[in-house]
């Protein structure tokens, strides 16, 4: 995979931790692996020894080359998360499609610098894809080479092809906003986890929308739609928090749209 001469220091970086993790969850990947479930009583919610071993993997290569910077992750938890740089990991984002044979999970990972994403990777290794954002722009790099990101314009939610993982991660006040914007929308697609995000960012999708996110489930998005012109806000318009809820658009008027009812949702 050929990276672009034109990015950062850590937007190279970024890149190689996802090969690194990539090493580690592609032998996985359609295998005879099992799955052991953290959701109990709450719900089935898997993890994978291809979850663990990557994010071990992805920990070990950000201590060697940068031993003071802070790290959060979904399957070991915190390092100096208060530090100026932290990087964020989802190793498996979609293990319920990872265990499906679905390649349509990715690797999440993020930087942040004082507490504000600047940049973020979604790699979906099966497919050889890397979307990249951050100072330099945006990103997709492929066995095909490199090329730039960009959101589509779009004017009317109307005409928006929409996404969510699974309205079933809505509770009643969002099913409801959702099902709104669903019925306004030409077009919505589900089950496609934090793919959607790269595919808005590419100028495919227009619209996605989710609740129940943790930090690590969308701070690598941030940075590469935001580079590729979109915009991340929760669903009061700002910027993205603790509530879990997230709505990602390729084009501001879109979201002013869809705000008129997830706001009504919102937490």
């Amino acid at each position: 995979m050929s990276i672009p001469p034109v990015m950062t220091e850590f937007e190279r970086f970024i890149v190689e931790l996802t090969s690194a993790a990539a090493e580690v969850t592609l032998p996985f990947f359609r295998s005879d692996i099992g799955h052991v479930d953290k959701g109990g009583a709450a719900g089935f919610d898997p993890v994978t020894e291809a979850d663990k071993q990557a994010e071990a993997a992805i920990r070990k290569v950000i201590a060697a080359r940068y031993p003071d910077h802070g790290v959060i992750g979904e399957e070991y938890g915190e390092d100096r998360p208060d530090t100026e740089f932290v990087w964020v990991l989802d190793p498996v984002d979609g293990t319920r499609a990872f265990i499906a044979g679905l390649p349509l999970w990715t690797t999440l990972i993020g930087l942040r610098h004082n507490g504000r994403p600047v940049v973020g990777a979604i790699a979906q290794p099966y497919l050889d894809e890397v979307f990249v954002g951050g100072p330099s722009g945006g990103q997709l790099i492929s066995r095909g080479g490199s090329r730039p990101l960009k959101t589509r314009p779009i004017e009317t939610l109307n005409d928006a092809i929409i996404a969510t993982t699974d309205p079933a991660i809505f509770t009643g006040s969002e099913l409801g906003a959702w099902t709104q914007v669903r019925a306004a929308a030409r077009l919505a697609r589900l089950g496609c986890d934090a793919y959607a995000y790269a595919m808005l960012a590419d100028g495919r999708i227009d619209l996605v929308a989710e609740s129940g996110l943790k930090v690590w489930d969308w701070s690598a998005l941030v940075p590469v739609i935001e580079a590729a012109g979109g915009e991340v806000t929760n669903w009061r318009g700002e910027t993205p928090d603790g509530s879990g809820q997230i709505l990602a658009v390729g084009d501001a008027r879109i979201r002013d749209q869809a705000l008129v009812t997830l706001k009504r949702a919102a937490l």
